[in-house]
């Protein structure tokens, strides 16, 4: 037995050390798909469609959680369903498998108006959302529909939200201070270029207004690309954000020289797109990076909305509660979208993400899960914003990674901590 073993495990090793195989995502060499087919591809498609699908049956509608059962195969978790017979597209994801060929789904949308016995259509994959130049200037939601009033997106590219990180060996080390013109960042707890920073802080601190005016100085002054992330923020915000967009010129809506993609999931959406739309935002980002060699900024505001849609989703799916009411799997699903935000040898995604700390605790769950992910962290004070003083940065409580003398150099680390020294004082 050890010598056959010895025989057959290098091959079963090999393969899957370059081949990962995610349950649920798709691997990065299969991951864009363009909808503009050959005649070959079309004919394919065909044959494929001759074959009957069974479609499945809504069984049990309880809120945002849809029960289907099929009488075939069932399809796999985290498979986008759509249910027909809706004007309005409403797609289900897959995340669990009861028993008698029963899937638990969980809505993008609201479930108003759906009855038992409605049918829906496994799409055979994950949420795909468009990706491209043609996103920028745009207003997508969770599944890539267009909400900006301005007709379809006008692209063949499509991607899964669902994917693998960047192996080890695709990723790089090199470490460079992304200048904000933020002079109080800048100096004490500069960002790292590539990195993921977080900004901290209670309700009402100016963190939305500090993402605006990094727009402003770092995404209108470099020359890539940026994509912006509303998840579980006010819609009035948002609509907001996109006017002073336009207004300042990031977004053009005369000709394609806008420099930032939208997309939105407001606190108004279910949980489950609120749950996801991080992840198209994320998916937008990564194909610049991936496919056009861009240093992409990413900016999520706020990332604790997606932690708080998590827990509600978990709620409905019926698993037990962890501290503070969290999901039992909130380091799982944190860590599964951070290690997808990260610098490859093609380009780069800097990630800035403000969050929002539950009754100005900082050992919240929530919060403290995320510090893990961040190489710098930029603390709003309610104190300093109470005298008046914006951006109203915590010059103790902030940090970075990259505050060392070997990146930043000598005098800029010696200043930094003098400056510590007598405010501490």
């Amino acid at each position: 037995l050890r010598s056959l073993f010895l025989r057959i495990s290098p091959s079963r090793v090999l393969l899957y050390r370059h081949k990962r195989i995610v349950p649920g995502c798709v691997n990065l060499e299969q991951r864009y798909v363009s909808t503009n087919k050959t005649d070959a591809a079309k004919e394919t498609a065909k044959a494929a469609a001759a074959k009957t699908v069974t479609p499945g049956r809504i069984t049990a509608v309880i809120g945002a959680v849809v029960d289907v059962q099929f009488d075939d195969e069932l399809p796999p978790i985290l498979n986008a369903l759509e249910v027909q017979g809706r004007t309005s597209r409403l797609v289900l994801e897959v995340s669990q498998h009861l028993g008698e060929n029963t899937v638990r789904t969980i809505a993008m949308d609201g479930t108003e108006g759906l009855v038992r016995g409605q049918e829906c259509v496994d799409t055979g994959g994950p949420i795909t959302i468009p990706v491209g130049p043609e996103t920028l200037g745009r207003i997508i939601n969770v599944i890539g529909e267009p909400i900006d009033e301005r007709g379809p997106v006008p692209t063949d590219l499509r991607a899964a939200i669902h994917a693998e990180a960047p192996e080890f060996v695709e990723m790089s080390t090199e470490q460079e201070i992304l200048v904000t013109g933020i002079k109080v960042v800048d100096l004490l707890a500069p960002y790292a270029k590539g990195g993921k920073i977080g900004l901290f802080g209670g309700a009402g601190v100016g963190k939305t207004v500090l993402i605006m005016e990094l727009i402003n100085n770092v995404a209108k002054a470099h020359g890539g690309y940026s994509v912006f992330a509303g998840v579980g923020e006010r819609t009035r915000e948002g609509n907001d954000l996109y006017h002073e967009m336009i207004e300042s010129g990031v977004i053009n809506l005369k000709d394609k020289s806008s420099k930032v993609a939208l997309v939105y999931g407001q606190m108004n959406e279910p949980p489950g797109a609120r749950a996801r739309v991080a992840l198209t935002g994320l998916t937008v980002a990564e194909y610049f990076r991936d496919q056009e060699g861009q240093d992409v900024l990413l900016f999520i505001d706020n990332i604790f909305r997606f932690t708080q849609a998590g827990s509600e989703v978990s709620a409905l799916l019926g698993r037990i509660p962890s501290a503070v009411g969290y999901q039992p799997t909130l380091a799982t699903d944190m860590g599964t979208m951070q290690e997808r935000i990260t610098t490859t040898r093609k380009g780069s995604i800097t990630s800035v993400q403000a969050i929002f700390v539950p009754a100005d605790d900082l050992t919240d769950p929530a919060p403290a899960t995320t510090f893990a992910h961040l190489d710098a962290t930029t603390v709003l004070s309610r104190g300093i914003s109470e005298l008046g003083i914006y951006p109203a940065v915590d010059p103790l409580d902030s940090s970075s990674r990259i505050m060392d003398p070997n990146v930043v150099g000598q005098e800029h680390y010696d200043i930094a901590r003098g400056v510590q020294k007598i405010l501490q004082v």
